[in-house]
């Protein structure tokens, strides 16, 4: 029994023994346990915080809002609104490529071409998917709680007025950026400046919390413009009914007002609408008012009337002999259609007398013509900063010949952009102040120059008065209640080997008021087809209808309201 008993006391201390072992195990496992944890949250936190910041922090970019583009009267031409784009981290997505199909069907592009997409970009963390879709489109793709797919809020272009106002406004690149139009000339005022800020991101690649602001956003800045955006429907609307009556190839309409220098409208067809990026192509979206060159043919000769009393040579009353109704200059015979044999400088434009205005320009020195056309802005760019602008065409003096100074004098040989002969007329209607041409609404006008004698600007304005009037070639230009100041013109199209005999360029430039000229137009219709196809018949009608609603929109009051009979006013009176 004794032996018994030791075994038992053997057993028991050893018992105690493993049991004290495995204590002691434990405890140095919880000691190690603690040391570990103390060692990680107190001596090595920051090594933790940088890493977990490096797993979950992310910087993300907040994009900036463009400044809008209003018209003169605050009316938007250009906005921006909130999209959302879709994008992922390739490598967190590829796990679940069998779920792509459901994400390509909410973005409503081909699944294949996705899967292609992601696969192609593995060694990239960020991968655009697609670009401005509505909020409303975003939300079904975060619904689909894909690993490494996320949106990214930013602001696309809207454009209420359509091609209203396209060619002049422009449109800005898929990362609102502008491209074309006043978009690019005021990139750098419209675009504001992206902010940052610092988000806390799930294991999906999602955006759980906004955890600091880096940099806040500055939206960019308001651009309120010249046009006035009444009368830009109205150039648009009636331009759009001529091209198409006339199966025109092409046209434009500049409306200046004379007394600031503004743009009050610009439209050409074709036209194209910026929210369509579809149609961005060149040969529709340029504005041709503005980039194209054309010769003015005879809407030049008020200019060299300007420059012959310019000279000193001639007064509003002098007399020129046209007959035979013919003059030859070097090779060319220069005809009228008839024999109007001694005329007066009014007549001349009146009846517009390819003789008569020859004789005048060749009796003047070169340099003298060649001055009074380049102070008019011939040859140079505008002020209006538009990109793409053309200087048209001038060639100096020096290199004249008389054929040259010939056919300058109707209007070949030099060309000018619709923009061009707008500002030159509103030279003759400010009374001889060239004043700079501005995009942008003015507070107060700017300081013009001198370029003409104030009489000879008024003189020229009243002998274009008779070129409306009954008589004259631009009656279809006429407005009821106004004195219409203008002139016609129709040229020939160059094409290779010379000039084409049956394609015309149609133009009508003119003031309005005459008497104190508030506004300038200029209409130019490229190619017209079928009978008709003077600038009489063509530009001139365009002219009277946009210059009378134009007038009625500013308030402008009447200047040649029709006399009444005094008889009938004393029976108004006595009733």
């Amino acid at each position: 029994m004794r032996r018994g008993a030791e075994t038992k006391q053997q057993a028991a201390r050893r018992f105690v023994g493993r049991l004290t072992l495995v204590s002691v195990f434990f405890s140095l496992v919880a000691v190690s346990l603690v040391a570990r944890a103390v060692h990680l949250q107190v001596f090595n936190k920051d090594f933790l915080n940088q890493q977990a910041d490096t797993r979950h922090l992310r910087t993300e970019k907040i994009s900036a809002h463009r400044g809008a583009i209003l018209d003169r009267n605050g009316e938007p031409l250009a906005i921006s609104t909130p999209v959302d784009s879709v994008w992922a981290n390739p490598r967190k997505l590829a796990p679940a490529v069998d779920r792509v199909p459901d994400l390509a069907r909410v973005l409503g592009i081909d699944a294949q071409q996705l899967i292609r997409r992601v696969t192609r970009s593995m060694d990239k963390e960020f991968l655009y998917l697609k670009r401005h879709l509505s909020p409303e489109q975003a939300q079904q793709v975060l619904a689909l709680k894909l690993p490494g797919v996320d949106v990214q809020r930013e602001y696309g272009r809207y454009y209420p007025a359509g091609e209203v106002a396209g060619h002049l406004v422009g449109f800005t690149n898929i990362d609102d950026e502008g491209q074309e139009g006043l978009e690019l000339a005021f990139n750098h005022w419209l675009a504001g400046e992206s902010g940052a800020k610092r988000v806390l991101k799930d294991r999906l690649g999602r955006s759980v919390e906004n955890v600091a602001s880096i940099r806040p956003p500055n939206p960019g800045k308001e651009l309120r413009t010249s046009i006035d955006l009444r009368i830009q429907y109205v150039a648009y609307r009636t331009l759009k009914a001529a091209i198409r009556k006339h199966n025109a190839e092409s046209g434009s309409i500049v409306i200046l007002d004379v007394q600031t220098g503004e743009v009050l409208a610009m439209v050409n067809q074709p036209t194209y609408n910026p929210n369509d990026r579809s149609q961005y192509s060149a040969g529709r979206y340029r504005n041709r008012a503005i980039t194209d060159i054309f010769e003015p043919g005879s809407s030049i000769k008020p200019l060299v009337v300007a420059a012959a009393l310019e000279s000193g040579s001639y007064r509003p009353s002098s007399v020129v002999d046209t007959a035979p109704g013919y003059v030859v200059v070097g090779p060319k015979t220069i005809e009228d259609s008839k024999n109007l044999g001694r005329v007066s400088l009014t007549t001349i434009l009146a009846r517009s007398s390819n003789v008569g205005v020859t004789k005048l320009a060749m009796s003047l020195e070169p340099e003298q013509l060649w001055t009074t056309m380049t102070r008019f802005g011939f040859g140079a760019l505008t002020t209006s900063g538009f990109p793409g602008e053309s200087a048209g065409l001038l060639t100096p003096y020096n290199h004249w010949r008389d054929i040259n100074q010939a056919t300058l004098a109707y209007g070949y040989g030099v060309s000018v952009t619709p923009l061009q002969l707008a500002q030159a007329y509103a030279v003759l209607g400010s009374d001889g102040v060239a004043r700079p041409i501005s995009l942008v609404a003015l507070e107060s006008p700017a300081d013009g120059d001198r370029v003409l004698a104030g009489d000879t600007a008024t003189s020229v304005r009243r002998m274009l008065e008779e070129v409306v009037r009954p008589g004259g070639t631009g009656t279809k230009a006429a407005v009821t209640g106004y004195r219409i100041a203008g002139k016609t013109g129709t040229a020939w199209k160059f094409a290779t080997g010379g000039y084409s005999e049956d394609k015309y360029i149609s133009i009508f430039a003119g003031l309005a008021p005459a008497s104190d000229p508030r506004l300038a137009a200029v209409v130019v219709i490229d190619e017209p087809s079928g009978e008709l196809y003077y600038g009489s018949d063509v530009a001139a009608p365009v002219f009277a209808t946009v210059m009378s609603e134009s007038l009625r929109l500013l308030a402008v009051a009447p200047d040649a309201m029709p006399a009444r009979d005094p008889g009938s006013i004393m029976q108004a009176m006595s009733q």
